[in-house]
């Protein structure tokens, strides 16, 4: 049986949860949502509930910070990386689709 838990999508964990594991204050993880760089789900009360994926976005929010980044540099940082590993995909899969029609005789 798969839990909520096992997906890493999932948004299982509380603003206090997440601040206790990073060791951040829960103001900070208000301000990413605020700023619209991480941006957790809300539950039917309004809580905020984040992921672990998100977890790991906020770790990385983090150590960019700790560099020197301003959120506006980080939230620029977030949207490349998305967008090269969306293009890497992309580049992934027409490459399989060149190569199967190599194979097949096309």
């Amino acid at each position: 049986m798969r839990l909520p838990i096992d997906d890493p999508q999932a948004p299982v964990f509380t603003i206090g949860q997440v601040s206790e594991m990073l060791q951040v204050k829960q103001a900070f993880l208000r301000r990413l949502d605020q700023e619209g760089v991480v941006s957790p789900a809300r539950s039917e009360g309004g809580q905020r509930r984040y992921s672990r994926d998100q977890i790991d976005q906020v770790a990385q929010v983090c150590s960019l910070v700790a560099e020197g980044l301003t959120l506006a540099g980080v939230r620029r940082v977030i949207e490349l990386q998305t967008r090269v590993a969306a293009l890497e995909a992309e580049l992934a899969r027409e490459r399989a689709r060149h190569t199967q029609g190599r194979s097949s005789g096309e």
